[in-house]
């Protein structure tokens, strides 16, 4: 995951990668709860609201058929949702042949009813933020420059983007969806983003307190997961986003669920070893797929070689991704991984490598239902990632 746990690094370097401290403890299982008429309503509530989201227009009577609820329980809900702006009535349906009686209205939702505030917090430069619609449309992007903030003053900037972004949302904010580096459990506490100095923030509880929106926080690489699932026209429901950028990390999908680990560390791929006489990793082994294929480890190693050796470089990265990846994709029956980072480094030789040495070492059934993608360059992933995670808490659709 980008940003895992990590000891502090010296000024002006880039801060090492790995679980180097002890894990944070595991997640507590949910007690089980007696469920009350209020839970059923809102199940219900948000049942309709993902039918609509997925399937379209429909009307009422159909509504109540695909959910298996009541008709008046459909009507009621509907009202309720009609009172919330979230879905309106359109035109009636256009019945083929001649029918008695008056047509069949239509229930949809209405995607420009409210408003996400999502914020990219990854390594980089600035912090990144923007404002959409229920469908991830992007109306508004603001950013605020890093520079040298640290812990509390890297926290502040994170609230000054969003008052701005509230600021310039058009309709009603109806959450905050944050993609943050690091170890970030599942009540959005960050539980470790050490080269930000952040250390047991409980950051959805104090935005959602600060700006009086329920906010939702996630590790990056899981929401960047999130959005390929949901919004970059995938059919996979086993699949991986690898992260180059900042270091290398993974968001992993299974059966359609996000797998976030015990420790909420899934994904920490980059310590794997992928070359026992490879060059030596701040983790202290040698040969970790992290040097390999990081995005500021290339372009070192680039910046040192003639251009005539260039190709030869990625394809070794390339190599080194897909002898890591190959033993994932068996485990799990991936059929899809998608690699984000710098296209210059990722388009090219080093996918064509990491393809050819995935299906080299799968089984051929596997290999050849697993597709590896290119996503690089894509800058709004994990803006909608965190889109992902407001509709998923706030209206149940995704």
């Amino acid at each position: 995951m980008s940003d895992p746990l990590r000891p502090a690094a010296a000024p002006g370097r880039r801060p090492p990668r790995g679980l180097f401290d002890a894990p944070p403890a595991p997640r507590r299982r949910a007690g089980r709860t007696k469920a009350q008429t209020q839970d059923n309503r809102v199940h219900n509530r948000s049942l309709l609201l993902a039918t609509l989201y997925r399937e379209g227009a429909m009307s009422r009577a159909d509504l109540s058929r695909v959910s298996s609820l009541t008709a008046p329980t459909v009507s009621a809900l509907v009202a309720d949702l009609e009172s919330d702006g979230l879905v309106a009535d359109v035109e009636p349906r256009q019945e083929g042949g001649r029918r008695r009686g008056k047509p069949s209205m239509l229930v949809e939702i209405q995607d420009d009813a409210v408003n996400l505030v999502v914020l990219d917090l990854s390594p980089g430069e600035y912090f990144r933020g923007a404002v959409t619609n229920l469908r991830g449309e992007i109306v508004e992007r603001s950013q605020v420059a890093i520079g040298t903030a640290l812990g509390e003053a890297a926290r502040d900037l994170v609230n000054q983007l969003v008052a701005d972004l509230l600021g310039r949302a058009p309709r009603r904010v109806l959450g905050i969806g944050v993609g943050s580096p690091g170890i970030v459990d599942d009540t959005g506490v960050i539980r470790q983003a050490a080269h930000l100095e952040w250390h047991d923030l409980p950051m959805a509880r104090q935005l959602t307190e600060d700006f009086g929106v329920p906010a939702y926080v996630g590790n990056d690489v899981n929401a960047a997961a999130l959005a390929v699932l949901h919004f970059r026209g995938t059919e996979a429901q086993n699949l991986m986003v690898i992260a180059t950028e900042h270091g290398v990390g993974a968001g992993l999908v299974v059966g359609g669920e996000l797998v976030a680990g015990e420790q909420f560390a899934a994904g920490e791929i980059g310590h794997l070893t992928v070359d026992v006489d490879g060059e030596p990793c701040v983790c202290g082994r040698r040969g970790c797929l992290d040097p390999m294929i990081d995005a500021g480890h290339l372009r070192a190693r680039l910046a040192a070689t003639a251009d005539s050796g260039h190709d030869a470089i990625l394809a070794d990265a390339g190599q080194a991704l897909g002898t890591a990846l190959a033993p994932i994709a068996c485990a799990l029956n991936l059929n899809e991984i998608v690699l984000t980072g710098p296209a210059d480094l990722i388009d090219g030789p080093l996918l064509r490598a990491a393809v050819e040495t995935v299906q080299a070492r799968t089984l051929a059934p596997i290999g050849a239902s697993l597709k590896i993608r290119s996503l690089a360059g894509d800058d709004d992933l994990i803006l909608l990632g965190g889109a992902c995670l407001v509709l998923a808490g706030e209206l149940g659709v995704l």
